[in-house]
């Protein structure tokens, strides 16, 4: 697994969804590594995190990889600030062995009964032959990107999709077949009973958890996603940020991170 580490302090470790890899975390972690050893990973099929034909991108094998990397930090606790599938992966690792997770800080992520537009078609399509070079070509497209099916959703100002978001996270995909056969994996794991498991599953999630979301999310609609913090033993609260969309964390660090660091002063952990 590949990760990167940067700052001191608490260890809090940071967990991206899909397509994205740990290049999203850029805006973010320069603000909360003035307080917490930030380690970014890089998911199985995203970024440079290496498989095998044997890995298991299923959320369940994604928690279990997350929970053994965990392990082999040198810290007992750490924190987890976690988006998109990222968050569920989390919350599906605290729920399997959840001792070395302090708190979880959630961003527009997975709702139980709920399903994103074009996912369930993407996990099907992405399955025919030719896909992957078919979907490289569409990623050249700036319409493509701007469009609901690509990465419109993403952002509530779209010129925010242009320059340093696309070198970071788009151009590595159109160069690389590899990283476009990686993320179709890590998308063909995405597990819908997991996700409606988690209606009753965030019961038994007892650790501090803040949901920080991103008023103008069309692929998890914000009225659909608040039910969320009434599931869960101790929630800290389910911020709003307007402005912002799916991707909260590029569009808004500045206001994140003030959401999470009021969190993490009111438990202690800074």
């Amino acid at each position: 697994m590949a990760y990167r580490r940067v700052g001191s302090g608490p260890t809090l470790v940071f967990v991206h969804g899909w397509p994205l890899s740990s290049a999203t975390w850029v805006k973010l972690v320069p603000i909360l590594s003035e307080h917490f050893t930030c380690v970014v990973i890089d998911q199985a099929g995203a970024g440079q995190t290496r498989t095998n034909p044997d890995t298991d991108y299923n959320f369940r094998g994604q928690a279990r990889r997350l929970n053994t990397f965990l392990e082999a930090l040198d810290d007992p606790k750490v924190h987890v600030l976690a988006q998109n599938t990222g968050a569920t992966v989390a919350r599906e690792a605290a729920l399997q062995k959840g001792s070395r997770i302090a708190s979880l800080v959630l961003t527009n992520t997975e709702i139980p009964g709920h399903r994103p537009p074009y996912i369930e078609m993407f996990q099907t399509v992405t399955k025919l032959p030719g896909a992957a070079r078919l979907f490289q070509q569409m990623l050249r497209s700036r319409t493509f990107i701007r469009s609901a099916m690509g990465f419109g959703g993403c952002f509530s100002d779209k010129s925010l999709l242009d320059g340093d978001f696309r070198a970071r996270i788009i151009e590595p995909l159109v160069r690389s077949r590899e990283r476009v056969e990686g993320i179709n994996r890590y998308l063909w794991g995405i597990d819908w009973g997991i996700v409606d498991g988690f209606a009753t599953g965030h019961a038994r999630l007892n650790v501090p958890v803040l949901f920080v979301w991103g008023e103008d999310d069309p692929t998890f609609p914000i009225e659909q996603a608040r039910p969320m913090a009434t599931q869960l033993p101790d929630c800290r609260g389910f911020k709003a940020v307007p402005g912002a969309s799916l991707l909260v964390h590029e569009e808004r660090p500045d206001v994140v991170a003030e959401h999470a660091l009021a969190f993490y002063r009111e438990l202690g952990a800074i």
